[in-house]
C-alpha cells in the first residue's frame, strides 16, 4: 500500500447506542488528516437483542463461550454485521473513495484476565458487501501476546498531541480510560473504571429513558457516599496499570436500594472518583485532563470529575478534534497500522509483552 490512505474507521462501543463513523486520510503513523464523521444510533431491536446477549454471556462461563455460540449470539451478530453494512452503504460518498476500513465490531464481553475478549460483528461479510479490504479484530494478537487486549486508543492519543507534554486524555464511553503522555515518548493507559454504561443501565431501569439526559436525573440526587465506598473497595483499585476491565466488572447491589436520583447521582459520582484513582496511578500530574467521548457531554459528571479530580478539564473539540468519533478515527488509523506491520499497542498500554501489531485482514471478494 502507498503511505497515504484514505480510511473508514467505525466503532460501536460499550454503550450500546449504536455506530460511529470516521473517514482520515492517514499513514498510520504521523500524517493525520481528519476529513468528516457520523453516528448511525442502533435500532431498538438491535439495542434489545444486544442488551438481552450481555445478560446471557454473563451467567456463562469463559469455557463455555470459546466452545459454542449460542443462537442468541449469532442472531446478535448478524444483526450488528447487517447494520454496519447498511450505516456504510448510507455513509460514504463517491467522493471518499475508501480503501481501507477499521471494524471494530461490538463488544460483548472483555475478560482479560481469563484471556479472552468476544467482539461480534462479520469481517468478510463486511469487506465482500462494501467490495472494500476491512481490518477486524483488532484485540485477539495483544491478548494472545500476554496483553489485556485494551484499550487500545492510547497511541492514537500520542500520535495526535504530540510533544505537547505532559497531559492525560480521558475518553468517557461505557468505560473510562485514561492515556498519560509524559516527556519524550513516555505513556501509560488503563481503563479507570466505569464510564455511562452503569449509569445508562440503571436509568433505563428505573425511568425507560436510554441514559441521563444533560445529567439531569442525577443532578436532582444525593450522592451517597456510604454506597459509593462499597463500589470503590472493589478490587481492580488495587491494581496497577496497565489494566483493562468489562461493562459488566463492577456487581452494584449496594445502590439497588436508592432512589433514582440519588441511585444516578452515586453512579455518576463512581466514575467520576474512578478516575481520580486513576490520576493518582500517574507517573506525573498531567497539566490538563483532555475529555472526549460521549460522557463529556454530561455536566453533572463533569462537575463530578472537576470536583473529585482537582485538575484543569478540556473538552477535546476546543484542541480541533472531534470528540464524538476519536474512537472510530482510532480505529481508521490502526487499521492503516495493521496492514503496514505497526504496533497497535506496547506494553505500557496494555502489559502486552512487547510492542505488538495485529488486526485480521478481511480481503473484498475473497
Amino acid at each position: 500500500m502507498s503511505a497515504i490512505k484514505s480510511v473508514l474507521g467505525l466503532m460501536s462501543g460499550t454503550s450500546l447506542d449504536g455506530i460511529d463513523l470516521a473517514v482520515m486520510q492517514t499513514d498510520g503513523e504521523q500524517r493525520i488528516e481528519f476529513s468528516r464523521d457520523g453516528f448511525v444510533p442502533y435500532s431498538a431491536e438491535t439495542r434489545r437483542l444486544l442488551r438481552a446477549v450481555l445478560d446471557d454471556v454473563a451467567t456463562r462461563d469463559t469455557t463455555a463461550l470459546k466452545q459454542r455460540r449460542s443462537g442468541l449470539l449469532v442472531e446478535a451478530e448478524a444483526a450488528v454485521t447487517k447494520t454496519h453494512i447498511e450505516a456504510v452503504q448510507n455513509f460514504l460518498t463517491p467522493d471518499d473513495a475508501i480503501d481501507l476500513i477499521g471494524f471494530h465490531g461490538q463488544t460483548i464481553i472483555h475478560r482479560p484476565d481469563e484471556g479472552f475478549t468476544l467482539q461480534i460483528g462479520d469481517g468478510q461479510a463486511l469487506a465482500e458487501a462494501l467490495s472494500i479490504d476491512v481490518v477486524g479484530q483488532f484485540r485477539l494478537a495483544d491478548m494472545a501476546a500476554g496483553g489485556q487486549g485494551a484499550p487500545l486508543a492510547p497511541l492514537y492519543h500520542a500520535a495526535l498531541i504530540g510533544d505537547a507534554r505532559p497531559q492525560a486524555v480521558l475518553n468517557l464511553g461505557g468505560v473510562a480510560n485514561m492515556t498519560w503522555l509524559g516527556a519524550g515518548d513516555a505513556i501509560l493507559a488503563f481503563d479507570t473504571g466505569p464510564a455511562n454504561a452503569l449509569l445508562d443501565d440503571w436509568v433505563k431501569a428505573k425511568t425507560g429513558n436510554p441514559f441521563d439526559q444533560d445529567g439531569a436525573l442525577a443532578a436532582r440526587g444525593t450522592v451517597d457516599e456510604s454506597v459509593l465506598d462499597m463500589l470503590l473497595a472493589h478490587d481492580y483499585f488495587d491494581r496497577l496499570p496497565p489494566k483493562s476491565l468489562d461493562r459488566l466488572s463492577f456487581p452494584t447491589e449496594a445502590v439497588n436500594r436508592l432512589s433514582p436520583e440519588d441511585g444516578a447521582a452515586t453512579l455518576t459520582a463512581f466514575s467520576a472518583s474512578a478516575v481520580a484513582r486513576g490520576l493518582a496511578c500517574c507517573p506525573q500530574l498531567p497539566e490538563q485532563l483532555i475529555l472526549c467521548g460521549g460522557g463529556r457531554h454530561n455536566p453533572t459528571l463533569c462537575a463530578m470529575l472537576a470536583a473529585r479530580c482537582d485538575i484543569k478539564l478540556v473538552d477535546c473539540d476546543s484542541l480541533g478534534w472531534r470528540g464524538d468519533s476519536l474512537e472510530a478515527q482510532a480505529f481508521a488509523w490502526l487499521a492503516m497500522r495493521a496492514v503496514k506491520g505497526l504496533p497497535l499497542s506496547r506494553p505500557e498500554t496494555t502489559a502486552v509483552r512487547a510492542p505488538c501489531s495485529g488486526g485480521e485482514l478481511y480481503r473484498a471478494g475473497s
